[in-house]
């Protein structure tokens, strides 16, 4: 089986026979781009178009990543939400850096975004824990991610103990949880191209790290 496997990974061959991307056919603010590839992402029926990887680094100079979702995208750049406990907000809060990297790949598309993270104000963690379901509210309290539980059965124990505390009446947001913002110095949209001569564009300041002046483009080599 291991030998198939091998052998399969190494021969496995895809063409990706996809219009082209070129400097002039993107715009010239990156989150207006990134809009537009996410709007055609979520035409094309590609799974959770709004997932995406988020890359840290812990304190060890290990990376380390995992899947999330944006929950927001504006002038500022990018919001998420997780426990402010987490491993993740850990190494957030330590470095103020991380990367985030969308994939659709259904339109053989990416997106590398790098940037300084800083949390949300209360007020917006607020606003966006007030419009989650019930369940994602309790499971919110419930959870000490990242830490390690005993089995199951304590999870779903800790659930019933949040539910009965909070009966019927609303459930206000845990302190330890709340929204991150990464704000963009640097974004490369990828566009799969046959013979693996991918199409690549990268968008960085131009004269400051904050883009208040505007952006530079480039083409990279594939």
């Amino acid at each position: 089986m291991s030998d198939r496997v091998a052998q399969d990974l190494a021969s496995r061959r895809q063409e990706y026979e996809t219009a082209g991307l070129d400097i002039a056919d993107v715009d010239a603010d990156p989150m207006v781009q990134w809009k537009r590839w996410y709007a055609e992402a979520s035409a094309a029926d590609c799974t959770e178009p709004h997932a995406f990887v988020l890359a840290t680094i812990d304190a060890d100079g290990w990376p380390q990543s995992r899947y999330l979702l944006v929950r927001g995208a504006d002038d500022r750049g990018f919001t998420f939400f997780t426990n402010y406990e987490s491993a993740k907000s850990e190494q957030l809060a330590a470095s103020g850096r991380a990367s985030m990297l969308f994939t659709w790949l259904q339109l053989h598309r990416q997106v590398r975004v790098v940037g300084e993270v800083e949390r949300l104000p209360d007020t917006e963690s607020d606003d966006y824990f007030a419009s989650r379901p019930r369940d994602s509210q309790i499971g919110a309290w419930s959870s000490p991610q990242s830490q390690p539980i005993p089995d199951r059965e304590w999870l779903e124990q800790r659930v019933a103990q949040m539910s009965a505390t909070f009966g019927d009446g609303i459930i206000t947001r845990p302190t330890f949880w709340g929204g991150w913002l990464l704000r963009p110095n640097l974004y490369e949209f990828w566009q799969g191209r046959p013979s693996r001569l991918h199409d690549r564009i990268r968008y960085v300041p131009v004269g400051s790290e904050t883009a208040s002046d505007g952006w530079q483009l480039s083409r990279l080599a594939p």
